[in-house]
């Protein structure tokens, strides 16, 4: 199983990490780690791959959650109830917060105590309606929290319509570093989801990011990309208080 770390911890005590479609039981084309109950694979494959992953990491079942691409942020619990959301929080140790992805930009965040953490699920609906401003708003001080962006689809894969870099300028001109044209596509544009989320946290107070330099449509051993494959699995990125 090979699994994806920030360079440097987020906080002490705290772990933090995004899967790899590698050392899981899956079969093509969600071969092999898929932690996505819902893409389509053997309900059995994904409890034996969850399971793998809970053994290898030695912790409680993860907060799974339903994402919708909006902006709901619940309390992570160990219960095994899956809940509506796009991110989650919790200041319990051992409580395990979890996104999944294929391209869009999982984040992680920890306070510099290691007393909260959180996760957060990103893609450019997200990011435009303020999903990690509301995840930052369950913490006592922005300015205080590490985040770390955790591998999500580069800005020479990601293309976008017209409407879509209009809606984020018309939040924030700052915004307009984040696209470039497309050269294949014309009045397409090219996103880089790392530099807009990049923006919205140092709007918001967050001082200290790291990550960002994968691309899972590119690195496709890697990998599982939704706008590559289409039809596959999902990784997982997780953080905890030990």
């Amino acid at each position: 199983m090979k699994l994806i770390r920030p360079q440097h911890p987020l906080a002490p005590g705290v772990q933090a990490l995004s899967t790899t479609r590698a050392g899981g039981v899956s079969d093509a084309p969600w071969a092999s780690l898929n932690l996505g109950d819902h893409v389509g694979d053997s309900p059995r494959m994904v409890a034996e791959n969850r399971h793998r992953l809970q053994q290898a990491l030695g912790v409680a079942t993860p907060q799974w959650l339903t994402q919708v691409h909006g902006v709901q942020v619940v309390e992570a619990r160990s219960d095994g109830v899956v809940r509506e959301a796009d991110a989650c929080w919790t200041r319990t140790p051992g409580v395990v917060c979890a996104v999944m992805t294929a391209d869009c930009l999982p984040v992680l965040f920890a306070d510099s105590r290691g007393h909260q953490v959180a996760a957060a699920h990103a893609g450019w609906r997200g990011l435009l309606n303020g999903v990690l401003e509301a995840t930052l708003d369950t913490f006592d001080d922005p300015a205080d929290v590490r985040v770390w962006l955790g591998p999500a689809i580069g800005s020479q894969a990601f293309e976008v319509g017209p409407e879509v870099r209009s809606a984020f300028l018309a939040r924030d001109a700052a915004a307009d570093m984040a696209f470039q044209p497309s050269l294949q596509h014309s009045e397409r544009w090219l996103a880089d989801l790392y530099r807009l989320a990049t923006l919205r946290l140092q709007a918001a107070g967050v001082v200290a990011i790291s990550g960002g330099d994968h691309c899972t449509h590119t690195e496709q051993d890697l990998f599982f990309s939704y706008r590559r494959d289409g039809r596959t699995g999902r990784m997982a990125s997780l953080v905890w208080i030990e």
